[in-house]
This record gives structure tokens, C-alpha cells and sequence, in this order.
């Protein structure tokens, strides 16, 4: 008799349908692509070799990851380089057997570059289009604008959204530096009026009155990372009542230093409070990780299959996939944990 292997951990992260609810495609450009846009636009500042451009990649502290991410916006000129991104970022997640993303991108900073947003828009459109031919994967877009370049930025948004938008466009998004949430109140107002969803960035590096700011004034649908709302017990409970989404990044939060370490990343005690949190990769190559490695990260802070099964769950839950989509992909992630554990064997389900 030939003894068989049982499934291993990456085996069972491998087949497990997953969502990506806050991932932001400029801070998905891979290195190489970053040099051959450079080259292509003859952009003198940064001609240096792969490997020169891999290590810059590398996360130091937060301003040197803004001039990272600029840079990379920078690069972005015509539909094609968006059309090119919109490919590479999309077929990365597709690898990774995510089924349905919703991908944050910087329409603010783009405008502001003067590239016209029916530009931008039908860059991103054709590179969707053609890898969701591609693969079993959809995609919807939030544009967003950074916070700290004013409400003016965020009017000039948002009325690129309205006069371009297509639509896979879902939804609607303030980051940058995490500055008042309440000036955007009639902003955020007129967005949903246009069918918007809410999804801010809030209490990544600020703490929880971000949070009840982007839920009072920016009526939130679901909020971008969302960590530091565990320094409030009220406003605690009044996420776990209104199972209103956290979109949590761990990688991110320990590279920006949100968190300290690892060990004190508030993930698990979200989880633990009843807390509706989604796992996410916000900027994969600059934090060097992806989906599938936020994943693993998760377990090395305690989790067990089941527990990374319900965190896909809740993205699904907390994304905005039309129902037949949701359900079909809940009872998939049902079906994969089941499966894998009766492979691992009696005792073994809770093992990673």
C-alpha cells in the first residue's frame, strides 16, 4: 500500500476562493514595471537598473514609501500604461485564486498630473475586460482622492467619477494622510446620492474618533483598515451590533508602524469581539507580500483554518458581489475547509 501525503497549509491557501477588498493598484506595480514605464517616458530621474529599482522597493519608513508611491503614479501617462497595471494587478490576484476585488485606485493624484479621467478610465476598463476574459474574477473599482490635498481635490474626484466613471466603478474613497474626516461630509453625501458606496480610510494611524468620524459624517459603508478602533469599547460594540466591515491589512500596519509588531496587531482580538474584518494586502510590493501571504501571516498569529476560512467569508460578506456570486463562493470556501480537513486527518483540522 502507498502511503498518500496529506494536503499541506499552502495546499489548503492555494484552493481557498479569496477577496480583496482593499488593495490599491498604483501601490501594486510590480518593479519592473515601474522601470519599463520609466524608460518608455524617458523619465531621467529614475533610470536605474532592476535590482537598484527592487532594493528602493524595499519599505524603510512611511515618507520613503509616499516617494515610492508617487513615483510610481508618476510613471502612469497614457490609457495604455493604465491598461498595462490594470493587467499585471488583476492577473496577480487571479493567481492567487482571488474571485472578486474591489481595487482602490488614486484618481486624485492623476487629475492632478493632468491626465484626463477618460484616460485613466479606459486604461483601467480594457486591462479589466480583458483578464476578467481571462480568469474567474471580477472587479470593481473605488477611485479615491488623498485627504490631505483638501475638499477641493476631493470635488474635482468625484466629479470625474460622475462625467467618466463606468460601471464597474462601485465605490467612493478619501486616504492619503489621515487627516479631519468631517469636511468631506457633503462630499461624501453627494456620492452616495449617486449610488457610491462609502469606503474610507480611517483609524489606520489615528485613533477611533477617524472611525466614528468616517461613519457619522462620510456614513461609511465599510472602513479602510479600521485598527484603531479598538481603543474606544464603545465604538467597539457599536461595530460588532452593526457588523459594519473593517478592511484589515497586517503587513501594511507593521510596516507603516500602525503597529509595533506582530504580536500586537489587534486582529485577533477584532475576531474574538465580534468584529466583521476582512484580511487585505493594501500596497503588495512595496509591504512585500500579497493576499495569499497575508494569509500565512494570519496564522502565524494564532489562527486556525477555520478562523482563515471565515476571515474569506467575510469578505465576501462585506464586498459588494451581486448575491448569487456571494453564495456561490460561501459554499465554495465551506466546501474547501471540509475537504481539507477530512485530509488532514482527526486532530488535525485546526492545525495550519
Amino acid at each position: 500500500m502507498t502511503a498518500t501525503t496529506p494536503p499541506s497549509f499552502e495546499d489548503f491557501l492555494a484552493a481557498l476562493p479569496k477577496v480583496e477588498l482593499h488593495v490599491h493598484l498604483e501601490g501594486s506595480m510590480q518593479p519592473a514595471t515601474l522601470l519599463a514605464l520609466a524608460d518608455k517616458h524617458r523619465i531621467s530621474d529614475l533610470q536605474r537598473s532592476l535590482a537598484e529599482i527592487r532594493s528602493w522597493y524595499e519599505f524603510r519608513d512611511f515618507d520613503h514609501f509616499l516617494e515610492v508611491y508617487r513615483q510610481a503614479v508618476d510613471v502612469l501617462r497614457d490609457d495604455d500604461d493604465f491598461a498595462l497595471l490594470a493587467v499585471e494587478v488583476i492577473r496577480a490576484l487571479a493567481r492567487q485564486n482571488v474571485r472578486y476585488a474591489e481595487v482602490n485606485f488614486s484618481l486624485s493624484d492623476h487629475l492632478k498630473r493632468g491626465i484626463p479621467a477618460d484616460v485613466v478610465f479606459a486604461g483601467l476598463e480594457r486591462g479589466r475586460e480583458q483578464v476578467e476574459a481571462e480568469h474567474d474574477i471580477t472587479i470593481r473599482w473605488v477611485p479615491d482622492f488623498a485627504g490631505d490635498f483638501g475638499v477641493a481635490a476631493g470635488q474635482a474626484t468625484l466629479e470625474a467619477v460622475l462625467a467618466h466613471g463606468p460601471a464597474s466603478v462601485l465605490g467612493f474613497s478619501v486616504g492619503g494622510l489621515e487627516v479631519e474626516r468631517e469636511p468631506f461630509g457633503d462630499l461624501f453625501s453627494r456620492a452616495r446620492a449617486h449610488g457610491l458606496r462609502s469606503l474610507p480610510h480611517a483609524g489606520e494611524t489615528e485613533g477611533p474618533d477617524r472611525v466614528w468620524s468616517a461613519i457619522h459624517a462620510l456614513g461609511a459603508d465599510r472602513i479602510g483598515h479600521g485598527i484603531g478602533s479598538m481603543r474606544d469599547p464603545a465604538l467597539v460594540d457599536y461595530l460588532r451590533e452593526q457588523q459594519l466591515p473593517l478592511d484589515v491589512s497586517p503587513t501594511s500596519n507593521l510596516c507603516t508602524r500602525s503597529v509595533s509588531s506582530l504580536e500586537e496587531h489587534p486582529l485577533p482580538y477584532m475576531l474574538d469581539a465580534g468584529l466583521l474584518v476582512t484580511l487585505n494586502s493594501d500596497d503588495p510590493p512595496m509591504f512585500g507580500t500579497d493576499l495569499t501571504g497575508e494569509y500565512r501571516t494570519a496564522a502565524r498569529m494564532g489562527l486556525d483554518r477555520a478562523t482563515l476560512a471565515q476571515l474569506a467569508r467575510n469578505g465576501v460578506h462585506a464586498g459588494f458581489a451581486v448575491p448569487a456570486r456571494k453564495t456561490a463562493l460561501v459554499a465554495e470556501i465551506g466546501t474547501t475547509l471540509a475537504q481539507h480537513d477530512a485530509a488532514a486527518g482527526p486532530g488535525n483540522a485546526d492545525v495550519p
